[in-house]
């Protein structure tokens, strides 16, 4: 029976070892680069329907469009980082701002629904994935 045995370049294997030890620094700023192309993108989908084609003059405050935000990456208990872009809690009225959020996207018997954040997460998904790549091959060149 034949045997093949390969050498990989020392240089090579030194780097893959590098990048195995740096894992934990390098997916945290990954995830990051692609959910900034993603929050800008619900950034700007959010302002172009708050108080467009309303039956009435708008009340909006704003305060919806301040609580955007990207969450820092976390691991959940099956080893996965997640980054989550989301509104947060409360408003200072006391109502929810995932609610109000929730009603703009679908709708309500009395308001046509005006979605902004499936728009925005199918338009966005080439460029994020090409910041993604971008910042991890930054990373890589680093080591």
């Amino acid at each position: 029976m034949a045997r093949v045995d390969f050498k990989l370049p020392e240089d090579f294997l030194k780097r893959l070892s590098r990048l195995s030890e740096k894992t934990d620094r390098i997916i945290p700023k990954v995830l990051a680069a692609g959910a900034e192309v993603v929050e800008s993108k619900v950034r700007k989908n959010l302002q172009g329907v708050i108080g467009n084609q309303t039956k009435g003059e708008s009340r909006s405050t704003g305060e919806l469009l301040e609580s955007l935000g990207t969450t820092p990456s976390r691991i959940d208990r099956d080893g996965n980082y997640n980054v989550k872009i989301g509104f947060s809690e409360p408003r200072k009225d006391g109502s929810s701002n995932a609610k109000i959020a929730n009603i703009l996207e679908y709708g309500r018997s009395n308001q046509a629904a005006k979605p902004f954040l499936k728009p925005a997460k199918t338009s966005s998904r080439k460029e994020c994935l090409d910041a993604m790549q971008e910042q991890f091959q930054r990373e890589l060149e680093q080591i």
